[in-house]
């Protein structure tokens, strides 16, 4: 006898399976999918006998709700693929500044030892935003330079905590940090000191602090600033300071820079990409398509500085930012 609860069970999951689905997974993984959940869902459905004409009709309905839910899924796997398919991901226009030299990085590829990356940061690190922790900025760079380092061993370790800033990280940057002897720091910071009106000096002075003591364990050093989002634009002259002041904290240290609010400013002012391509709609973080082209840029800028190490490129130590020509 067909039984109701099993196919209302199973149109439910399916539908479960659309809405829960990665917006970025491979079209190969949500064809999978796909096909496991027509599968399953028509194996439930399936009435075992004849029934009365309530249990027909019932039938039906399940079947018609499995379906709509497998052709979304479907419809889901033909649209997905690359996440730069549809709105590619650019450099600034005009050109940008070498990030500067990585000596440290380079050394350990030339000599074909094990490279360890920490990331570092505030939930933009973390990953608030993205659909999966495979999109949060950090794994997507270490797809990155695993592809362009195939026999490499490299280790990008995600150390980012939602909500914090400077006082917070710097109370945490032996346990979280040092104490992994990474090769390459890269430390996001700003945004949550804008949000909370703290005055950007104070968070300057305890980034060149912790800037201070990475250089000391021996590692390379990337800043990154705060983004581009309507939250942060709020805060515009606070933002502006923060900005200029730990751009200042690089050139004082002699380490390298990543502007990520220009680069996303440019992405939306001149590359005429909306804000809700990159940002979501809390209007802070960032989303899939938002840490992706953060993560290739700043992996191309790596790649870069370690091949001009490799070809014995002199690379001037006071060159220290990534920005906009």
């Amino acid at each position: 006898m067909w039984r109701g609860g099993v196919g209302r069970a199973a149109g439910l999951a399916a539908i479960l399976a659309v809405t829960g689905c990665a917006v970025g997974a491979a079209p190969s993984a949500q064809a999978q999918t796909a096909q496991a959940a027509t599968s399953s869902a028509f194996a439930a459905v399936q009435p075992s006998g004849s029934g009365s004409g309530d249990d027909a009709q019932s039938a039906q309905r399940e079947r018609n709700l499995a379906g709509r839910a497998v052709d979304k899924m479907k419809d889901v796997a033909r649209q997905a693929g690359d996440i730069f398919s549809r709105v590619p991901c650019l450099p600034p226009k005009g050109g940008v500044r070498p990030l500067g030299s990585l000596p440290h990085v380079a050394s350990k590829l030339i000599a074909g030892d094990p490279v360890v990356i920490v990331a570092f940061g505030s939930s933009s690190t973390q990953g608030h935003g993205s659909s999966s922790p495979a999109f949060n900025y950090p794994n997507r760079l270490a797809s990155q330079l695993r592809r362009q380092y195939p026999t490499a061993e490299i280790s990008v370790i995600n150390r980012g905590k939602g909500g914090e800033d400077a006082p917070e990280m710097l109370a945490r940057l032996k346990s979280s940090v040092l104490d992994l002897k990474p090769d390459l720091v890269i430390w996001q910071v700003g945004t949550n000191a804008i949000l909370r009106d703290l005055d950007p000096a104070d968070t300057a002075k305890m980034v060149e602090e912790g800037v201070s003591a990475i250089q000391a364990a021996g590692a390379d050093l990337v800043l990154v600033d705060p983004q581009y989002a309507p939250r942060v634009n709020e805060r515009a002259e606070n933002a502006g300071r923060m900005m200029k002041l730990l751009n200042r904290v690089a050139e004082i240290r002699h380490v390298g820079l990543f502007p990520r609010f220009e680069v996303m400013r440019d992405w939306h002012e001149r590359q005429s990409v909306p804000i809700d391509n990159f940002i979501t709609p809390d209007g802070l973080h960032m989303n899939d398509w938002g840490y992706a082209c953060f993560a290739q840029l700043l992996g191309d800028d790596i790649i870069r500085s370690v091949g001009q190490i490799k070809l014995g490129i002199h690379v001037p130590s006071d060159v220290h930012t990534y920005r906009p020509m």
